[in-house]
């Protein structure tokens, strides 16, 4: 694994953008770095929507909403100095799929050694009951450096 490679999770939360500053402030203008931001969309169900035109319409507000906090994150790395052909980003779309399962399977295959995520700030109660994006990558990832951004 490259260590140099580095995944950053992000979703439009402010955890997101810190994380990316992290990154940004760690890594700044040194060479050789590889940074990709990922967002993963996940849909929800058909069966909440009364029809496939609202959920269609859901689903493209969601991957627009997702492209824009991409375009702002990529935005925020060039102030620290990352140059364009450093900063990547990639949007997947899921449905009936871990969030944390797509990041890590991204990972595994783009060979990233290092993954960010920042962290959503739950309870120990709603981390119990709902799980945990960042706990679950901390759990599960292999081969690679996890950093969890507060």
């Amino acid at each position: 694994m490259n260590y140099k490679k580095i995944l950053v999770a992000v979703d439009a939360s402010e955890n997101a953008r810190r994380a990316t500053e992290y990154v940004g402030e760690i890594v700044g203008e040194s060479p050789g770095f590889e940074i990709t931001l990922l967002y993963v969309v996940r849909h929800a169900e058909r069966d909440l929507f009364p029809d496939d035109k609202s959920w269609e319409n859901r689903k493209k507000q969601e991957k627009e909403k997702a492209k824009l906090v991409l375009s702002e994150l990529k935005t925020l790395l060039h102030t620290y100095g990352l140059s364009e052909d450093t900063v990547s980003t990639r949007l997947i779309e899921i449905s009936n799929f871990s969030i944390a399962q797509a990041v890590m399977d991204f990972q595994k295959s783009g060979g990233f050694g290092t993954i960010v995520v920042g962290r959503r700030g739950m309870s120990k109660a709603e981390e119990f009951l709902f799980g945990s994006i960042s706990n679950k990558i901390v759990h599960y990832a292999k081969n690679c450096a996890v950093w969890v951004i507060e």
